[in-house]
């Protein structure tokens, strides 16, 4: 896993997964990368479903789905040619685990109060409640929009 570091090596890790807080994450990491002059890392986790044992024989191209949704909201949220890098990492495996190797060694990791599979009324999904609970560097949580309206 290649890693790209903004000025004095800062970089922040931010976990995407197309949800509406996946990407108030990503907006407020992109803003706080403005402020430190650090790169961001949007970085999705992809899985073959755990249906029957079919995995790759699904046919379905998990990894370019997941390729497709960062790229689509790297783009939504800071459009081309923004004052901040953003480097989209596509990583196979559980988006806990992922997460926490990406942010090894990372300024930040920044993730949404819930993505995909949360339920309503949750707080915390899963994912932020382990990144929370096992990163070893600062996790900061987005809740909601990202614009300061409630979700």
């Amino acid at each position: 896993m290649g890693e790209s570091h903004g000025a004095d090596g800062r970089r922040i890790v931010v976990g995407v997964d197309g949800s509406v807080p996946s990407k108030a994450a990503l907006a407020w990491a992109v803003r706080q990368a403005a402020l430190t002059g650090a790169v961001v890392e949007a970085v999705i986790a992809w899985e073959y479903p755990d249906t029957y044992g079919l995995g790759p024989a699904l046919g379905v191209d998990m990894e370019g789905i997941a390729a497709t949704v960062v790229s689509d909201a790297i783009t939504g949220v800071a459009g081309p040619g923004g004052p901040v890098k953003i480097c989209p990492r596509v990583v196979e495996g559980h988006p806990a685990r992922v997460l926490i190797e990406a942010s090894a060694g990372a300024d930040l990791l920044v993730v949404g109060s819930r993505g995909h599979g949360g339920f309503a009324g949750a707080v915390l999904g899963s994912v932020s409640q382990h990144c929370i609970q096992h990163a070893t560097c600062p996790v900061v949580v987005v809740r909601g929009t990202g614009t300061g309206a409630r979700p």
